[in-house]
């Protein structure tokens, strides 16, 4: 069953990816019609969660992010299928890093890196900046239950010089990685909410207290690696920069969890900006301690 949905959805995917950009926004038009407004995709929970996280917000404020953020999704949907197929040279052209020398300069230090980033904007191309770094990218990521789809994903990335690595083999890797003295930086997407049951930490994001993942943080201080923060903002319709921001050098020398809060900090602030970009289809607030104003 999984090789005969595969073999179905595989070319769909394939003819979009071969869409010239402006045919692609045209489409995604039309997708964003059917998923909002036929559809309605998840939109209790994005609402749900613009109400949360935006309470300073009118009710028409908000509905006027939330219809913004389902054409940013189906924008980001179709770019991933495009990913495909799309050109070094054209991507670069579409995602640019407006101060890789911070970045190039922490490779400098002989140690590995975590990368923390949020599920903003552009995530998925930032896979691009693997044409520009000396270390080896590996990107974690949840497996998909398709074992065909995830084989796709994983030789999307190779593509552009990113190995992906499930949440079950991160440990390993890094553990084996650092004993061959391989250098190495990670990506990790850290904003989306934990189980409850392997919550080692509490941290206010968008003003409410909620469980956050630390793996990301305490793997660099058990590894010694260097951090570093990635902060994507979209120009217009296909075009990003990002952005570098050194988190610590020095991990061990950090309290716990303080690089963490950092930045969960980081990432509202990236947020209130323009909130159309982050992804509001997740609950992330489910888990609440407090809630404050």
């Amino acid at each position: 069953m999984q090789l005969l949905v595969y073999l179905l959805i595989y070319p769909i995917i394939w003819g979009i990816s071969m869409l010239p950009f402006r045919l692609l926004y045209i489409f995604s038009d039309c997708v964003y019609g059917i998923v909002y407004y036929v559809i309605g995709y998840r939109k209790k929970i994005v609402r749900e969660n613009l109400a949360i996280a935006l309470p300073h917000l009118s009710d028409k404020e908000r509905l006027i992010i939330e219809k913004k953020f389902f054409h940013h999704l189906c924008d980001t949907f179709l770019e991933m299928a495009k990913t495909m197929t799309i050109s070094q040279k054209e991507i670069e052209r579409r995602y640019k890093f407006t101060n890789l020398e911070v970045y190039l300069e922490l490779e400098k230090k002989q140690k590995s890196i975590a990368l923390l980033c949020g599920h903003y904007a552009s995530y998925e191309w930032a896979v691009s900046m693997n044409f520009y770094i000396n270390h080896k990218g590996i990107g974690i990521y949840k497996r998909i239950a398709n074992k065909y789809f995830d084989k796709l994903v994983q030789d999307i990335r190779s593509r552009f010089k990113a190995h992906l690595v499930t949440t079950k083999e991160t440990i390993p890797t890094i553990s084996k990685n650092f004993r061959d003295k391989t250098l190495c930086v990670y990506g990790f997407a850290s904003d989306q909410s934990p189980k409850i049951a392997t919550t080692y930490h509490w941290g206010k994001f968008m003003g409410i207290e909620v469980p956050v993942h630390t793996g990301g943080e305490m793997l660099a201080k058990k590894y010694d690696m260097n951090v570093i923060f990635l902060r994507t903002k979209k120009v217009k319709r296909g075009f990003y920069e990002a952005s570098f921001e050194v988190l610590s050098e020095n991990v061990k020398e950090v309290p716990n969890y303080e690089i963490t809060d950092k930045f969960m900090t980081l990432l509202e602030q990236q947020i209130l900006e323009a909130p159309e970009y982050y992804l509001w289809t997740h609950k992330r607030w489910k888990h609440q301690r407090e809630a404050t104003s």
